[in-house]
């Protein structure tokens, strides 16, 4: 059966804490905990003690993979996942979430197919690979992944569709859950426009097939994690902010078919 989680990176800037007040009290089924800058999503034991309080499963750990988050957990890349798949363990999470490598982490990148099907088997965690996109300025794209932004070029054994992903690299997610197939694993619902820049849009309020996705998922029988992962950085209000997550989760539960309002 899947879940409907929230992530705690749709609260940014508020905290962890935040994300699962607004989660059990808009009725979500679970979050997943992005690891970042707050210092609380970094360990679980805080975090476990969040989800006890509010009786509220962690249903996935996403690895510090950002920019912004290239010194969390210090600068090993392997190490981090293997700190993700700890974390996930003691949470009762079955599910990493991790990007693909820069380029520029050549030694990284050489091995990571084979390194995610090894820290699976060791660990017992799936480590859902997320599709990226090409960064583009201009009309020229740049190749920044390696071994690749799409997942499905790949022999991972569980992936992650994010749909404003998808919007950025300009492909479709459709096609990519049909080639993707048992192996997808986790969603990152959101939405895109197709600019240059990942926006994560409210599910509808951008040109990505989200309706239909979902749609697509639900007679595949998909029983993985479908997860609302907005940008509300400009909601203004906790308000605003609230507002969006709830149609976010509105719409998730509408169009995932046989899932009742």
């Amino acid at each position: 059966m899947s879940l409907f989680a929230l992530s705690t990176a749709s609260v940014y800037p508020q905290t962890v804490a935040h994300a699962f007040d607004y989660a059990v009290r808009l009725g979500y089924d679970a979050v997943e905990v992005m690891v970042g800058i707050d210092s609380v999503s970094q360990t679980a034991r805080k975090v476990r003690s969040l989800s006890e309080y509010h009786e509220l499963p962690v249903c996935a750990v996403h690895a510090p993979c950002l920019l912004i988050t290239q010194r969390v957990w210090g600068t090993e890349p392997w190490g981090k996942l293997e700190r993700s798949a700890e974390m996930a363990a003691e949470l009762g999470a079955d599910v990493v979430v991790v990007h693909p490598p820069f380029r520029w982490q050549r030694d990284y990148a050489r091995g990571f197919v084979e390194g995610i099907s090894r820290l699976e088997r060791e660990s017992g965690i799936a480590f859902a690979v997320e599709n990226m996109y090409p960064w583009r300025a201009a009309r020229r794209g740049m190749l920044v992944y390696q071994p690749g932004w799409d997942p499905s070029t790949e022999d991972y054994a569980n992936t992650t569709v994010d749909l404003s992903h998808a919007a950025t690299a300009r492909d479709d997610p459709l096609a990519m859950a049909r080639r993707l197939g048992s192996r997808l694993r986790h969603v990152h619902m959101t939405d895109g426009s197709g600019s240059a820049k990942d926006e994560h849009l409210v599910p509808g309020h951008g040109n990505q097939p989200c309706a239909e996705f979902l749609e697509q998922l639900a007679g595949a029988g998909f029983g993985g994690h479908i997860v609302v992962e907005i940008n509300t950085r400009k909601a203004g209000t906790p308000a605003a902010r609230e507002a969006a997550l709830l149609e976010s989760l509105a719409f998730c539960r509408l169009h995932f078919a046989g899932t009742p309002l």
